[in-house]
């Protein structure tokens, strides 16, 4: 089955979040750890949605975790601190491509996968939606595949409501299985010929 790689997880806390940032602010190490562990995993898969690549999502998410430390005094308490963050990752993705641009004509990009599918078949599945979604079908996708986060977590965390959510959802996983059994079918085609 697609997409069965996230584990069951707590729901993240929206004021637990802000407790911690606020606690940030003040220079609490014990809270930016805290902190870090609560939205590791959601804040990697967002950045790996945008980049297509581990090592560049990884860089993303070192990046947003300084900008978190040095800029918690700035979040203002709205009750959406993944919003804040999600901003953070992007704005930290963008300044990368632009950085990658000048440096490395694009047919020089390397082409690795997420390091984090359980088997063969979720690394195929995972491979497939970084590069056959649109960018906000990804996002959606790994963010309920691979950090578990809930549908309605997702809107929260991108400002879409929830309907938008569903539905791009439920769109992206049928181009997903389209998709791939079209390659099944090739594979098994290609297999009958050899």
């Amino acid at each position: 089955m697609l997409f069965t790689i996230a584990e069951p997880k707590a729901d993240i806390d929206a004021a637990a979040l802000e407790r911690m940032l606020a606690a940030i602010a003040l220079g609490d190490g014990s809270a930016f750890e805290a902190f870090y562990r609560a939205t590791e995993r959601t804040v990697y898969t967002f950045a790996l949605s945008l980049t297509r690549n581990a090592p560049d999502a990884q860089d993303a998410m070192m990046e947003t975790y300084l900008a978190v430390r040095t800029g918690a005094g700035r979040y203002l308490p709205m009750g959406k601190p993944l919003a804040w963050i999600f901003t953070i990752t992007k704005n930290a993705v963008r300044m990368q491509q632009r950085k990658l641009s000048r440096e490395t004509p694009q047919d020089e990009l390397p082409e690795t996968g997420p390091p984090c599918a359980a088997d063969e078949t979720d690394s195929l599945a995972l491979r497939e939606a970084l590069t056959i979604l649109a960018e906000d079908e990804r996002e959606i996708v790994l963010l309920h595949a691979v950090s578990g986060l809930r549908h309605r977590e997702i809107a929260d965390a991108l400002a879409l409501p929830l309907s938008t959510v569903l539905s791009k959802y439920s769109r992206a996983m049928r181009k997903l299985r389209r998709h791939l059994t079209a390659l099944d079918e090739e594979v098994g085609n290609h297999a009958e010929v050899e």
